[in-house]
C-alpha cells in the first residue's frame, strides 16, 4: 500500500495550506482511491536525539543479549546526586549501533503509536529511562530488526533536539489502497494527477520530457542487446532500455536528510545514496531503477531468458535456481577469465554479485520496461514481493525510463559528487498507443446517466486521452501510463469514476425469470439443515494439506489419500497439497477449538476434495496475454482431476450436556454412524452399515456405509486412539465422512409421496435374538427387517429398532442377545394378535435362515 507524505504530494499538485490526512483521503476516494491508515501524527510527548556514549552487552539466562547503555540526550539527561546532568541509563534489545552513534530517543512521558505509553521501568536488572525507537515503532516503516541510527555527516542535529521534525513526524502521511488496474498511482505522480481529477487543483507532471530527453541515443553509451527473440508471453519481454554511466560519485555514502525522511515515510529504509536515489525516483515517478557496481559489470549488457541450470543469487542472500521463463539481466558472455554472470532477475530484484559496495565509485543506471506477466510469474514463482515487480506487474508508463534515469543521475551528481557520461543508451521498442473506438452514447447507454458528447470527451481529455470525435463514435488514443485502457468499457468506467458515482442513481434492478435453485442444490441444503438441526456446526476449512497431517492419521504409505495435486505456489511450504479427504482439514479445525478450551463439539464441513487418478498428468501452462485455443483449453480442461464433493462431522466430549437431570452422555461411534445415515435420510436414500477398518478410524468401532446396490460411500465411527492422542483430542472422538455426490446421485429425482397417517392403533411386538458373537447387529437387524416386511407377513412393519445388547448368563459364551422392538400398524384395520404373531414369526425364521438366531429364552 502506497504512503502519501502531504508535503511530497504539495510538489506536484496545488495542495491547499493546512490540507489534512482525513481531507485528502475524502478527496481521493471519489476518485477510487480508498484510505487504508494516517501515519505520523501519532507521537505525542518528548522524542529527542541521543548520542550513544556507552553500551555494554549482558548475556540473559533466557539467551537474550540486551545492552545497557547511557544516552546523552542534552539537557533532557537525568540530574544526580551532585546536582549535573549525566547520561539516561537505557536498556535496548538491537544491537545494530555502537558508540558515538546518534540515535532517536522516545522519553518517558512520550506517547508511541499503539498507543504505547514510554515509563521508566525496570526490566533485566536495570532501570530503563527511555526507549531506543526503530522505524516500526515510530509507525515509519516495517522495519522492526534494529533501531534508527541518525548519520552525523548528514543530520545536523544535537543530543536532546526534538526529533519529531527531524524525523518529519510531524506531517500527515496517508496511507492508500490502490486496486491493480490502478499502477500508476504506487507513485506521488500517479496520486497527485488522481488528486487534479478529483479537486480540479493544478497538476505539475513531474515527467514530462526534456529536451535531452527527446534526443535520441547516439549508439555510443554503454552496450545493450536484447535478445528475447522468442517472447513467452507473445510480447517482448523488455521494450525499452534505458542506461547510463555515473563516475566518481559517493556512490554508498548517506543520502540527504530530506530524502532519507521521505523514504521513511513512505515507509522505505534509507541504505545510501545510490540505492535511496532509485527508490526515491520510483516512488516519486513510478519507475523503478536499479544501479549496478560498473566495475563488476562488462558490456554489453545481454536481456535474454535463463537457460538450463542457471542460477542467480538475490539482492537478498537466496540462491535461486532459474526457470526458462525468468527474463534476466546478464552482461557479457565473453568476459575474459569468465563466462557471462547473471545480474538480476528483469524487474524484479538485482544479483549480489553487482551490488554497490562501500568501495563504488562508478555506476551504471538502469531504467527498464518489462512485460507486465513476465514480472509477475517472475516475482510469484521466487516469491519475491519487490517493490520494483508490484509495480512493473501492474504496468509502467513505457515513457518514464528516459526521464526516470535523467532524474537520478541529477540526484546523485547534486548529492554525490561526480560526472555522468554524455552517452546514454536508449534501446526503445515500445509499441505505439492503444487506439479505442468508443460510441459515444454507451457511457449513457451502460451507466444509466445521460452524459453529453461534450462531458464524454472532456473527462477523456483530462485524464490524458487524446480524443478524436467522428459521427457518433470518437477515436481515442490512450495516454502511455494507462495500460488498463484497452476496450470501450474501460473508457466508460473513467466517465463514471471521474463525473461521480454519486451521480448514478440508485434503482433495483427487476430480478429475471428463473426455475430457483437446482435438484443438487436443494439436497445440499436439506443435508446442512438436517445435520444443523441434529445439533451439528457447520465450518469451512481450506483445502491445503501436507503429508504430515497425512502421518498423523495414520495413512498407510500405499493409501490412494496420499496421492495428491501438489501445488506449485502454495499459501504454505508445510501444506503444498490439495486435500483427498475433509477429515485431514476438518480435524484441524477441531484441534484449533479444543486448543481454545472448547471440547464439547459437534462440526460438520461440506467441500470439494481433489482425486487425481493414477495416471494424472500436470496442468498444462498456457502463455500470458493471449486468448488460449481451443485445444489449449481443452487440454487444461482435461487434466482438471475428479473433485467430488464430500460431507464430514467430527464429535468430540460430551454429546448430550450434563446437569441437574444427570451427568450426561459422551459422544460414541453410533453417534457418528447415526449423522451418516441422517445424510441418507435427509435426501432419500436408505444407507446401510456394515463393520470395516480402515485409517483413520478404531478398526473394531468403525462403519462402513453402503448405499442399497453394495456400494461403500464413506465411514463412521471412533477415530484410533493414536490418532487422537497426535492430534491431542478429546479421547474416544469420533467422526464420519461421506461422498455426498455419490449419495446424491442414487437420491430420488421425484418429490416425496405424502402417505396417508393410519388411524388405527398400532401393535407392539419385542423379540431377542441369541447370535454368535460374531454376527454384526447390523446384518442381524437387516435379516429381522426383511422378515418383517416380507409378503407373508405382510406390509405392516412401521418402526424397527434394537432396543438392548445382553452378554451373560444365561446366553452361551460367545454369543450375545440381541433385542429388538417392532412397531406394527396397518393403514384400514386393527391388527389381530394372530397377524402380529405371523410378523414376529417371519422376522425370526428368517433371522435363523441367515445367522443361525434363536428366541431368547
Amino acid at each position: 500500500m502506497p504512503r502519501i507524505p502531504l508535503t511530497w504530494l504539495a510538489e506536484h499538485v496545488d495542495l491547499p495550506a493546512g490540507t489534512t490526512a482525513e481531507q485528502l483521503a475524502a478527496d481521493l476516494v471519489r476518485v477510487g482511491l480508498e484510505e487504508e491508515a494516517v501515519h505520523g501524527a501519532a507521537v505525542t510527548g518528548p522524542l529527542v536525539v541521543g548520542r550513544v556514549v556507552e553500551r555494554t552487552p549482558e548475556q540473559q539466562k533466557n539467551g537474550k543479549t540486551i545492552n545497557w547503555c547511557r544516552v546523552d540526550v542534552g539537557s533532557h539527561n537525568e540530574v544526580a546526586d551532585d546536582g549535573t546532568l549525566r547520561p539516561r541509563g537505557i536498556v535496548c534489545g538491537a544491537h545494530n549501533f555502537e558508540v558515538g552513534d546518534l540515535v532517536v530517543v522516545a522519553l518517558p512521558g512520550a506517547v508511541l503509536p499503539g498507543p504505547f505509553a514510554i515509563a521508566s521501568r525496570r526490566t533485566y536488572g536495570h532501570v530503563s529511562d527511555g526507549m531506543i525507537c526503530s522505524a516500526k515503532e515510530l509507525d515509519l516503516g516495517e522495519d522492526h530488526d534494529g533501531i534508527i541510527v541518525l548519520s552525523p555527516d548528514d543530520v545536523d542535529a544535537a543530543p536532546g533536539d526534538d526529533a519529531k521534525a527531524l524525523l518529519g513526524l510531524g506531517e500527515e502521511v496517508l496511507e492508500i489502497n490502490v486496486t491493480p488496474d490502478r499502477g500508476y498511482c504506487f507513485s506521488m505522480r500517479g496520486v497527485a494527477r488522481e488528486y487534479g481529477h478529483s479537486t480540479g487543483a493544478a497538476f505539475r507532471d513531474p515527467a514530462v520530457l526534456a529536451e535531452a530527453d527527446a534526443r535520441p541515443s547516439t549508439g555510443d553509451g554503454f552496450e545493450v542487446q536484447v535478445e528475447d527473440r522468442e517472447p513467452v508471453h507473445g510480447v517482448p519481454g523488455c521494450d525499452r532500455f534505458v542506461a547510463q554511466v555515473v563516475r566518481g560519485v559517493r556512490a554508498h555514502g548517506p543520502s540527504p536528510a530530506w530524502m532519507q525522511r521521505r523514504l521513511t515515510q513512505a515507509g522505505m529504509r534509507p541504505i545510501s545514496l545510490a540505492v535511496d536515489v532509485t527508490n526515491y525516483v520510483m516512488l516519486d515517478l513510478g519507475q523503478p531503477l536499479h544501479a549496478y557496481d560498473l566495475a563488476q559489470v562488462s558490456a554489453p549488457i545481454v536481456v535474454r531468458r535463463a537457460g538450463p541450470g542457471e542460477q542467480l543469487r538475490t539482492l537478498d542472500g537466496t540462491l535461486r535456481d532459474l526457470h526458462p521463463e525468468d527474463l534476466l539481466i546478464t552482461d557479457s558472455p565473453a568476459r575474459v577469465g569468465r563466462a557471462g554472470r547473471v545480474l538480476g532477475l528483469a524487474g524484479v530484484m538485482g544479483g549480489a554479485e553487482s551490488e554497490v559496495t562501500d568501495a563504488t565509485t562508478d555506476l551504471l543506471i538502469e531504467a527498464a520496461h518489462f512485460d507486465p506477466v513476465s514480472v509477475a510469474r517472475t516475482a510469484r514463482r521466487h516469491r519475491i514481493p519487490s517493490e520494483a515487480g508490484r509495480r512493473f506487474e501492474r504496468g509502467v508508463d513505457p515513457r518514464l525510463p528516459r526521464v526516470a534515469a535523467r532524474r537520478a543521475v541529477e540526484l546523485l551528481l547534486q548529492h554525490g559528487g561526480g560526472t555522468a557520461d554524455e552517452s546514454v543508451t536508449d534501446l526503445d521498442r515500445t509499441a505505439p498507443p492503444t487506439v479505442v473506438d468508443l460510441p459515444l452514447d454507451l457511457p449513457a447507454r451502460l451507466v444509466g446517466v445521460p452524459y453529453t458528447t461534450q462531458e464524454v470527451t472532456e473527462t477523456l481529455t483530462d485524464i490524458g486521452c487524446s480524443v478524436e470525435v467522428g459521427d457518433g463514435t470518437a477515436r481515442v488514443t490512450v495516454p502511455s501510463w494507462r495500460p488498463d485502457l484497452v476496450v470501450p468499457v474501460d473508457l466508460v468506467e473513467e466517465v463514471a469514476r471521474l463525473r461521480g458515482y454519486d451521480a448514478i442513481p440508485s434503482v433495483v434492478p427487476q430480478a429475471p425469470a428463473g426455475r430457483g435453485l437446482t435438484r443438487a442444490q436443494l439436497a445440499r441444503r436439506g443435508v446442512a439443515d438436517a445435520l444443523a438441526a441434529a445439533g451439528f456446526v457447520e465450518v469451512l476449512s481450506y483445502p491445503f494439506v501436507g503429508a504430515h497431517q497425512h502421518d498423523a492419521l495414520a495413512l498407510p504409505s500405499d493409501d490412494a489419500r496420499r496421492h495428491a495435486v501438489r501445488l506449485l505456489n502454495p499459501l504454505s511450504d508445510e501444506q503444498p497439497e490439495m486435500r483427498t479427504h475433509l477429515l485431514v482439514t476438518l480435524l484441524e479445525t477441531v484441534r484449533r477449538n479444543v486448543g481454545r478450551g472448547l471440547t464439547d463439539l459437534a462440526l460438520v464441513e461440506t467441500g470439494l476434495v481433489t482425486r487425481p487418478g493414477p495416471a494424472a498428468s500436470p496442468a498444462p501452462q498456457l502463455p500470458g496475454g493471449v486468448l488460449p485455443t481451443a485445444d489449449q483449453l481443452a487440454a487444461l480442461d482435461g487434466a482438471v482431476p475428479p473433485q467430488p464433493r464430500h460431507v464430514a462431522g467430527v464429535l468430540t466430549g460430551l454429546r448430550e450436556p450434563a446437569g441437574w437431570w444427570g451427568s450426561g452422555r459422551r459422544a460414541d461411534h453410533t453417534d457418528a454412524v447415526e449423522a451418516a445415515l441422517l445424510v441418507g435420510r435427509s435426501v432419500g436414500v436408505p444407507l446401510t452399515v456394515s463393520a470395516g477398518a480402515v485409517a483413520p478410524w478404531h478398526p473394531g468401532r468403525t462403519a462402513e456405509v453402503r448405499l442399497p446396490d453394495g456400494t461403500v460411500v464413506g465411514h463412521a465411527g471412533e477415530l484410533h486412539p493414536r490418532v487422537v492422542a497426535a492430534l491431542e483430542l478429546p479421547a474416544r472422538t469420533v467422526a464420519f465422512e461421506l461422498d455426498l455426490d455419490a449419495v446424491l446421485a442414487v437420491a430420488p429425482t421425484e418429490p416425496v409421496q405424502a402417505v396417508p397417517v393410519s388411524t388405527f392403533p398400532p401393535a407392539k411386538e419385542d423379540i431377542a435374538l441369541v447370535v454368535a458373537e460374531d454376527v454384526p447387529v447390523g446384518d442381524l437387524l437387516a435379516a429381522v427387517r426383511a422378515g418383517a416386511s416380507s409378503s407373508e407377513a405382510g406390509d405392516l412393519l412401521e418402526e424397527l429398532r434394537v432396543f438392548d445388547v445382553y452378554r451373560g448368563a444365561p446366553v452361551p459364551d460367545g454369543h450375545k442377545s440381541v433385542a429388538f422392538s417392532l412397531r406394527l400398524r396397518a393403514a384400514d384395520r386393527t391388527l389381530t394378535s394372530a397377524e402380529a404373531a405371523a410378523v414376529r414369526e417371519s422376522a425370526v425364521a428368517e433371522a435363523h435362515r441367515r445367522h443361525g438366531a434363536s428366541l431368547r429364552a
